[in-house]
């Protein structure tokens, strides 16, 4: 089968104005960015159209086709006649030259112009790390001249758009005297930042100024926060990302209007695309279909107990996306053994697509489809073992083929998402706002993870005790952990029981207005791995690009 790329390549792309008009938009509507990509300029009103969430189970180290599945289902409700709009993530150029290689989908189901989006795109990440750095700068500026605010720990960390492991920690101004005390800092990845959050979840430029203006830089000498507000940088920032604030609207395979903005990662931040673009394609659509990071333990949880409860967002249906081979690898299977019919390992590993579904039915109670990715080594055995089980739990579960089919392969899910979406429900949290943090944290935890016990460092117990003390209480929390198993533990596959989950450190994020709950050794900032998909990449003398994916 021909690569990503060169599909991609071999299909026709529409002016990004024909795109726009297919939601009601008009030229003064949009602020073109070349022949195929735009930025809106209209102010989104309220939501009109119905939101479906795509989530999945743990996936193995590769995915298994969660952005493909949502382009995929999106490009079926367009041929089913419905007006749909597609509202997904931005690429990270760290993964994206790591191991990942691109994330615009796959085989027939991708957004484009495939190789504008996995790069510089619109330059919104670029502007973000900017905006991250003036902070970063400004804050030392502030303690080489006088320090009025009385800083003390500086927990505001600096950002860049690539996995860098080296610049995790570092030390700042080394040489001390004119450049200013040498303190200890770091990087975070841009996708991992506080800026990044804060402006995914900012409903338009004054709350983006208001949340900005929130973000803790660090503390002072009595242990009261000192925020970016305190130092009078948020317009400073907010200019900075003047644009970057404004949604990207791109195309599907299929013709859909695609919104991609913003990239915040699922397993160290709360994994969703902006608010923005969610009420704008809301706004023009009567369907909406988007996305939330990695398995439902972390992208789904945090997109229901965090994004729809600040931006007052319901999904009317949600789709679980699950493979066969993500299964067996949830069984022991060995990677290299995993396009082998392998029942005995199906049973044992499907157990982790039942912890979804009981998390997403039970504990949220959301109308769910499960959908089969299927590729081409699915036994019909296997397949029908996913049906029957899913059937047993009283979900219906589809076979989807859009990565060969495009939007074909996807219409038997469009038609039971349809049906799903129909129903009326009650949506619940994982927790209450109200809980204090030490008890939404054991609750997700427990309800979500399956953990037994909950331990906190002292660090992180004295954190969450501050934390209570100057009123983030309320806050929401975002738990940083592995994506590759429910537990802590990467290599506790299947449906882990009887663990401890252990909650090392705390960072409150307020400009995001929650509480970042780290677990074990989950990283910030990425590294590269020992054969970065970079080495792969190729251009050639006019241009074209080989090796993205």
């Amino acid at each position: 089968m021909k690569s990503d790329i060169e599909i991609a390549r071999e299909c026709a792309l529409r002016p990004i104005g024909e795109i726009a008009a297919k939601l009601g938009l008009t030229e003064e509507d949009i602020e073109q960015y070349g022949k195929y990509k735009a930025k809106i300029a209209r102010k989104p009103a309220a939501g009109k159209g119905k939101l479906i969430l795509v989530t999945a189970i743990n996936p193995t180290p590769l995915g298994e086709g969660k952005t493909t599945v949502s382009i995929g289902l999106a490009d079926a409700f367009t041929l089913m006649g419905k007006k749909c709009a597609l509202a997904l993530r931005e690429p990270s150029l760290g993964p994206v030259f790591g191991i990942k290689g691109g994330a615009t989908g796959g085989g027939y189901s991708q957004v484009l112009p495939m190789e504008d989006i996995n790069l510089h795109f619109t330059g919104d990440l670029h502007a973000i790390t900017a905006a991250n750095n003036l902070l970063a700068a400004l804050i030392d500026n502030h303690i080489k001249f006088g320090n009025e605010k009385r800083i003390k720990v500086i927990t505001f960390r600096r950002a860049m758009d690539m996995n860098e492991r080296s610049l995790r920690k570092i030390i700042l101004c080394a040489k001390g005297g004119a450049d200013g005390e040498p303190h200890e800092g770091g990087f975070d990845i841009t996708a991992a930042s506080e800026v990044m959050t804060t402006l995914c979840l900012a409903e338009n430029v004054t709350d983006l100024k208001k949340r900005l203006a929130s973000i803790i830089v660090g503390y002072d000498e009595d242990g009261n926060a000192v925020t970016c507000g305190d130092l009078g940088a948020e317009e400073a920032m907010a200019i900075l990302l003047k644009d970057a604030v404004k949604p990207n609207l791109v195309q599907t395979i299929g013709g859909t209007p695609a919104f991609i903005h913003g990239g915040p990662f699922a397993n160290i931040a709360h994994g969703c695309n902006s608010v923005i673009a969610t009420k704008t394609a809301l706004s023009l659509s009567d369907i909406t279909v988007t996305e939330a990071g990695f398995g439902a333990d972390l992208g789904a949880e945090k997109f229901l107990d965090i994004k729809c409860r600040k931006a007052g967002l319901k999904p009317a249906a949600v789709v679980l996306v699950a493979t066969v081979r993500a299964l067996k690898y949830n069984g022991g299977v060995d990677k290299s053994a995993l396009t082998t019919e392998d029942i005995p390992a199906l049973e044992k590993g499907i157990v982790n697509l039942g912890a979804h579904v009981e998390n997403l039915t039970k504990v949220f109670g959301v109308p769910l489809v499960v959908s089969i990715n299927k590729f081409a080594s699915d036994t019909e055995g296997e397949i029908a073992f996913v049906k029957e089980y899913c059937e047993k739990l009283g979900v219906k579960a589809v076979i989807n083929e859009c990565f060969l089919k495009g939007g074909e392969g996807a219409l038997a899910l469009a038609d039971e998402v349809l049906k799903a979406a129909e129903k009326d429900y009650a949506l619940h949290y994982a927790y209450e706002l109200s809980d204090p943090l030490k008890t939404k944290i054991e609750k997700v935890a427990k309800r979500i993870y399956g953990a037994a016990e909950v331990t906190f460092s002292e660090t992180a117990e004295a954190k969450l005790a501050a934390a209570e003390k100057q009123g983030f209480g309320g806050f929401p929390v975002c738990i940083a952990k592995t994506q590759y198993s429910l537990s802590p533990d990467q290599k506790a596959l299947g449906r882990p029981t009887g663990f401890t989950f252990p909650v090392t450190d705390v960072t409150v994020r307020g400009g995001a207005g929650f509480v970042v709950v780290e677990c074990g050794s989950v990283m910030l900032m990425p590294g590269l791995p020992k054969e970065p998909n970079a080495y792969k990449m190729t251009i050639s003398e006019d241009g074209v690009i080989d090796g993205l994916s």
